[in-house]
Formats: structure tokens, C-alpha cells, sequence
């Protein structure tokens, strides 16, 4: 385990250490409190191929739960179109709910648009729920970019513990 950085009430790990042997998670950034996210602490990440040291896309955890993370989920990810279709975005997710569980979060909440069938099968590939399709709210961000609407999937970690 990594040391943590000393925020406010918040501490991140330095270097959190995520591979699983195909991929690693490569920490670009971290910022303390995210204003679009309703002040919640961010992890950013480059997914990168360890077979050809390229970076394959990134991803990021937010940690901690606020209204826009309720439309915006905990974790966020994109895979570059060369690396699509390899499972990358699913690896990324894993060692992501590695590091929120070291955080000691209760569930994380992954959205995605309805229409984006990939990123519905790696919910439910994760375990995730369901839990509905949500209308954004004006105000949102994610609105403010064209949806309207987001499936909100809950994976509780109670559940494997």
C-alpha cells in the first residue's frame, strides 16, 4: 500500500498500485475537492497496455457521494477506439472498486447513457445493479452536453464481503 497525501479530511494514496498483469492504472491526478462533482475528492488515471507501454485510455474514481455523483456515478472511463473490444475498460473498473473498497466506501454508483450498450455489460459484468434510468436535471453537466437521461447502476460491497 501506498502512502497517503495528507488533504483536509481526506487522505489520497500516493500510489495506489493498480495492475492486474494486462493493464495498469497509471495516476495522472488527484484533486482534493472537484467542484462539478459536488466537492468530492477525484482520482485520475491513464489505463495503460503493459504489453506496449501505450496508454489505452483512462479513467477515474470519485470518492465519496454528492448529488452530481448520483448523476455522474463513482467511476468514469474511456478506452481509445485501438484498444476497444479487449476488456480494458472492464480491467480499469476492477482495480478502480479495489481502491474505492480501500477507501471504505459502502457501494459505488457507475451510470452510463441508456444506449451504451458496452458500458451496460461491464455494470453488470462488475455485479452492479440496476437500480433505474434517471433523468438529468437541467443544471447537470451531463445535460448541459445533450443527455437527458443516465442508467444508474449500484454495486453494493456488503454484498461480497
Amino acid at each position: 500500500m501506498g502512502a497517503k497525501k495528507r488533504g483536509s479530511s481526506f487522505a489520497f494514496y500516493r500510489d495506489p498500485s493498480l495492475s492486474d498483469g494486462e493493464i495498469a492504472l497509471r495516476l495522472t491526478e488527484t484533486q482534493a475537492a472537484c467542484p462539478a462533482l459536488g466537492g468530492v475528492p477525484v482520482y485520475r488515471f491513464g489505463i495503460v497496455c503493459l504489453a506496449d507501454g501505450q496508454t489505452a485510455g483512462r479513467c477515474e474514481l470519485r470518492v465519496g457521494f454528492s448529488e452530481s455523483v448520483y448523476y455522474a456515478g463513482n467511476i468514469g472511463y474511456s478506452v481509445t477506439e485501438a484498444y476497444r473490444g479487449r476488456g480494458y475498460a472492464l480491467r480499469a473498473c476492477r482495480l478502480l472498486l479495489t481502491l474505492a473498497e480501500r477507501h471504505r466506501m459502502p457501494q459505488v454508483v457507475i451510470t452510463c447513457r441508456p444506449d451504451n450498450a458496452p458500458s451496460r455489460r461491464i455494470c453488470e459484468a462488475l455485479g452492479a445493479r440496476l437500480r433505474g434510468v434517471v433523468p438529468l436535471p437541467p443544471e447537470h453537466p451531463l445535460y448541459q452536453d445533450g443527455d437527458r437521461e443516465v442508467c444508474r447502476y449500484i454495486l453494493n460491497f456488503d454484498a461480497f464481503r
